[in-house]
């Protein structure tokens, strides 16, 4: 988030400049944050997923299985991680000047 934040100084200038409040693009930040998390911990779980029946099938004498309440907490997991991940470069992006950030370009 710290790079998407620099690679895209001139879009939030922008936005602030067109009158886009700061609380505005915090929550454009945090959003794209907690997407980005909750499509990586998605992806985390079927790759996890797929390796257990993957040994089961290998080994079909051993338990295996993915209790639905360790994949809820997984994935909750990975949107608390993206959402603290995401809070300072989102305040950093929503403080931006716009006059500088749209001179960054």
């Amino acid at each position: 988030m710290t790079i998407a934040v620099a690679e895209r100084t001139a879009e939030i200038g922008l936005l602030v400049a067109l009158g886009a409040r700061r609380a505005t693009v915090l929550r454009l930040f945090l959003g794209e944050a907690v997407v980005l998390s909750a499509a990586g911990g998605l992806l985390g779980l079927a790759i996890g997923i797929t390796l257990a029946q993957a040994l089961r099938l290998a080994v079909p004498a051993l338990p295996v299985q993915t209790p639905l309440l360790f994949i809820v907490l997984a994935e909750g997991v990975a949107l608390v991680i993206g959402l603290a991940a995401g809070v300072l470069p989102a305040r950093r992006a929503a403080r931006l000047d716009p006059v500088e950030a749209l001179r960054a370009e």
